[in-house]
């Protein structure tokens, strides 16, 4: 499902357009014709599991990859142009810091590399510190610096230049929870003043609170976008989603899942109902096909419900 674009904004504004991009490594399809836009101070999500293009689609977003086929402008130029790079801040998964230098030198040392005349870069950096509560750890050698801090430094020299348009590569991996929410009231203040993000991430209740709309990647092809409850309403409409937790699971109960229509994850089966009364025909199944259940959950689908539904793997696979 695409979300409808509007049509009235000028290429030059709109903060990235990916159109028909192809990309092969070898016999290896990376991308296969990705069709992408994101609307100015808009989220979006971008999620797939691992192998599914997302990695190779970020790099070409930066310029360190170049597509085979196919155009991506960043506000209408091209990927890997000093205007492209310019008008993005790029975050990646790894720690790109200087451990011996300390929170303020290092903002220095990324603040000259993307050009900022020296008049403003002492504001900048300051700025920086502020927003990323690092203020009063300012003077401190990264290296004694826990992995939330770094993690919040590594944001923080990523929009140093104050760019209009940044790529965020999982910027809560391995942080504790209290470093994971202050990280979000940290991305939550740039969305409160306009800023284009293209989010990654593994955790869906982080995609689920911070983007406005996701777009999910497999097989170097964008096979679903939209906002979290038009993915929902897609995929399942308005059925419910019911789990069923076997005590001896196994080869046996996995096919008899998906004879019936269901998933079978994690040793339990995932079956979708319209109606309530469907659970005791299902229930019934079970004992005549002589498994016995221990548990058996109902919920309403969600963002997670709809990626293993589209996608048949879990967003770590």
């Amino acid at each position: 499902m695409t979300s409808a674009r509007p049509t009235s904004i000028s290429g030059a504004t709109v903060p990235l357009r990916a159109a028909e991009v192809a990309k092969r490594f070898g016999e290896v399809t990376a991308l296969a014709g990705i069709a992408l836009a994101v609307s100015p101070g808009e989220c979006l999500g971008l999620l797939g599991p691992n192998g599914a293009g997302k990695t190779t689609l970020i790099r070409s977003v930066v310029g360190r990859v170049v597509p085979d086929a196919g155009s991506i402008a960043l506000f209408g130029s091209p990927a890997g142009s000093s205007a492209a790079r310019a008008a993005l801040g790029w975050i990646p998964q790894e720690l790109a810091l200087y451990p011996r230098l300390t929170c303020r030198e290092n903002l220095q040392a990324f603040g000259r590399y993307y050009g900022l005349p020296a008049a403003s870069l002492p504001r900048a950096v300051e700025s920086c510190l502020e927003w990323a509560a690092l203020a009063d750890r300012a003077n401190e050698r990264v290296s004694n610096l826990s992995g939330g801090m770094k993690r919040r430094l590594n944001m923080a020299a990523g929009l140093i230049h104050k760019p209009r348009l940044v790529l965020m590569d999982e910027p809560t991996v391995g942080v504790d929870p209290q470093s994971r929410l202050r990280i979000f009231e940290m991305i939550e203040s740039l969305r409160a003043a306009g800023m284009s993000i293209i989010y990654t991430t593994h955790y869906m209740e982080e995609a689920e609170r911070l983007c406005d709309r996701i777009a999910i990647v497999d097989h170097g092809r964008i096979i679903a976008e939209g906002t979290r409850d038009e993915l929902v309403r897609s995929a399942f409409a308005s059925r419910s989603e019911v789990t069923a937790h076997f005590r001896e699971p196994g080869p046996a109960v996995a096919a008899w899942v998906k004879q019936r229509g269901g998933r079978y994850v994690e040793g339990a089966g995932q079956f979708t109902v319209q109606q309530p009364g469907e659970i005791a025909i299902l229930l019934d199944a079970a004992v005549k096909a002589g498994f016995e259940l221990e548990d058996l959950s109902l919920r309403k689908p969600n963002l997670e419900s709809v990626f293993l539904h589209l996608t048949g793997r879990e967003l770590r696979d």
